[in-house]
C-alpha cells in the first residue's frame, strides 16, 4: 500500500512510504533498471542468427582444400565451432527462448544450402545444436566448462550427421571436420576460463 502525505496515526510524519506485506520499504533513490536488460539478449540472438547466415554464405563461395589422402576439407568448418559458443552465450541471456533462434537457424541452413546439401545441412545443424543445448542446460558446472562440454558433444554429432547424409562419413573426414570445429570452441573456452580464474582470485583476496 502507498501512503502519501500524512501517515497513519501512531507513525511519525513522513512523505511517501511503501508498505508491502512481508517486505520492508524500499530505500529512497534505489531504482530497478528493468529496461536495461532487454537489449543485450536481442544482440546475442541477432549475432547468433547472423553468424549462421554468414557461415552458410561463406561455405558456398569458399573453395575446398585437398587433403593428402585425397579427401576435401572445408576450411570454414573452423568457424562452425564458434556458432556453438555463441549459442551458449545467447542461451545464458535468453534461456530456453534460444530454441526459437535455433529453429530459425535450421531453416536458414535449409534454404541457403544447395539443393543436394539442404537436408544434410539442416539435419546436422538441428542435431548438433540440440545436443549442445541439452548439455548446456542440464549441467550445472561453471560457464566455461559448459561451453567445452556442450561443444564436445555437439560438434561430433554435427559432423557425423552431415557427412553421413552426403555419403562421406569416413574416420578421417570425421576427425578433420570435428577437430576444426572444436578449435574455435577451445579458443573461447580458454579465454573464458582465464577470466573465471581471475575473478575467483580477486574474490578470494577480497574475502
Amino acid at each position: 500500500m502507498l501512503y502519501g502525505g500524512a501517515c497513519p496515526s501512531g507513525l511519525p510524519p513522513c512523505r511517501n512510504v511503501v508498505l508491502s506485506a512481508g517486505f520492508p520499504p524500499k530505500k529512497q533513490g534505489l531504482t530497478t533498471p528493468a529496461a536495461t536488460h532487454s537489449l543485450p539478449p536481442m544482440i546475442h540472438l541477432l549475432v547468433y542468427i547472423l553468424l549462421i547466415v554468414g557461415i552458410n554464405l561463406a561455405f558456398a563461395v569458399t573453395p575446398l582444400i585437398p587433403l593428402p589422402n585425397g579427401e576435401m576439407w572445408p576450411p570454414l568448418s573452423l568457424a562452425v565451432g564458434f556458432t556453438f559458443v555463441v549459442r551458449d552465450y545467447a542461451q545464458r541471456h535468453v534461456g530456453h527462448n534460444i530454441l526459437w533462434a535455433m529453429l530459425i537457424g535450421c531453416g536458414i541452413s535449409w534454404f541457403m544450402a544447395s539443393p543436394e546439401l539442404a537436408v544434410a545441412s539442416a539435419a546436422a545443424f538441428g542435431v548438433g545444436e540440440l545436443a549442445d543445448w541439452a548439455v548446456f542446460t542440464l549441467t550445472r558446472r561453471p560457464f566455461s566448462q559448459r561451453l567445452l562440454l556442450s561443444s564436445l558433444l555437439g560438434t561430433p554429432l554435427d559432423s557425423l550427421v552431415f557427412l553421413t547424409f552426403i555419403g562421406l562419413a569416413t574416420p578421417w573426414s570425421m576427425l578433420t571436420m570435428t577437430a576444426s570445429k572444436m578449435l574455435g570452441a577451445l579458443i573461447v573456452y580458454m579465454l573464458v576460463r582465464r577470466r573465471e580464474q581471475a575473478r575467483s582470485a580477486v574474490a578470494q583476496e577480497e574475502s
